[in-house]
């Protein structure tokens, strides 16, 4: 085996990538405290070719040189919007047909590998706070709520860490690629 170089990697180019079909999947970020989380996000969203991030409540917003510093440049290939308020824009995508999935540890949640995904509809997955996860009134409003199984001694992962996890999970169930 042989480490490859970037040039051989065939990646993309911002315009390019903003031409091609994306995966059904809208990722919002409810209240996201750490920079370098969001940028990470935008890398891991870039790699599994989401179609939107919605950056809501104290989610900071691009340019920011330490989203820059973790996103590598995603922020100009990922479309991206701010929302003030997270509840208010999960009832509007479900009015538009989207189906919402809180990520989040709660009584009745269905764990990922358990989650049933259709190539009809389209998702969106609500990443909540690095402390109190995602607000419970959004977690109530959400049309599901999906959790990644555990088996240490913590009580969660690391937000970005998670989004990673779940995009690929979705990736992977529509076998788009």
């Amino acid at each position: 085996m042989r480490k490859l170089k970037n040039s051989e990697l065939n990646r993309l180019e911002v315009e390019e990538f903003k031409s091609v079909k994306k995966i059904p999947l809208i990722v919002i970020l409810d209240n996201i405290r750490s920079l370098n989380n969001i940028g990470s996000v935008f890398r891991t969203s870039d790699g599994f070719v989401v179609e939107k991030i919605y950056l809501c409540g104290i989610t900071a917003t691009p340019p920011n040189k330490d989203i820059h510093k973790t996103a590598l440049g995603a922020t100009e290939s990922v479309a991206w919007e701010y929302v003030e308020d997270t509840l208010s824009l999960v009832k509007k995508l479900q009015k538009e047909g989207v189906i919402v999935a809180a990520i989040e540890q709660a009584d009745n949640a269905t764990m990922l590998q358990d989650f049933q995904v259709s190539k009809q509809e389209k998702y969106a997955i609500v990443m909540g706070n690095e402390v109190k996860g995602v607000q419970q009134e959004v977690v109530s409003a959400s049309d599901h709520c999906i959790e990644i199984p555990q088996f240490g001694t913590k009580h969660s992962l690391n937000i970005s860490v998670t989004t990673g996890i779940v995009l690929w999970s979705f990736l992977e169930k529509l076998k788009l690629k």
